[in-house]
């Protein structure tokens, strides 16, 4: 607490988020200052933030929030939802895991950005243990079963 009142009077534009100093004006989405070091965090579900926008999710993200499975939301062609370079983070982040736990992608739209990301990586997605569902899919969780584009949080 100390080291917090100490740094918000010494640098008034700068703030600590997990101890590492930030400064709330930037505009950049991405920080440029080093993600703190820590295990990765295993979840059943995430959703790929900003209707799986390139603006603030990368192979990082995936390295670091390991799902069994991921919600694809993004349905906004105009503005990068989904982004390819998301969808090709997950298979790099995936690939860094070091143990090849099933996770299965939930697209909850059916775009040209997936079908396409879907047949030009199938054979990494299958040595990776990625299964992606159609769109149309029928989700089963904790004993009711649902439309995949019906998952809300």
């Amino acid at each position: 607490e100390d080291e917090l009142s100490r740094s918000s009077h010494s640098n008034p534009g700068k703030s600590l988020v997990n101890g590492i100093k930030t400064n709330p004006a930037s505009n950049s989405p991405k920080s440029s200052f080093p993600v703190p070091v820590g295990p990765p965090v295993y979840v059943d579900l995430a959703y790929i933030p900003n209707h799986c926008s390139g603006k603030n999710t990368d192979p990082e993200f995936f390295k670091r929030v390991r799902a069994s499975y991921y919600v694809v939301s993004g349905n906004d062609a105009v503005n990068g939802e989904p982004s390819r370079a998301v969808l090709d983070a997950l298979l790099e982040g995936k690939s860094q895991w070091g143990e090849n736990l099933q996770v299965t992608l939930i697209p909850t739209h059916d775009t040209e950005v997936t079908r396409e990301w879907y047949q030009q990586t199938h054979e990494k997605q299958q040595e990776l243990n990625i299964m992606v569902l159609a769109s149309s899919s029928t989700v089963v969780m904790q004993d009711e079963s649902f439309p995949a584009c019906k998952i809300e949080f």
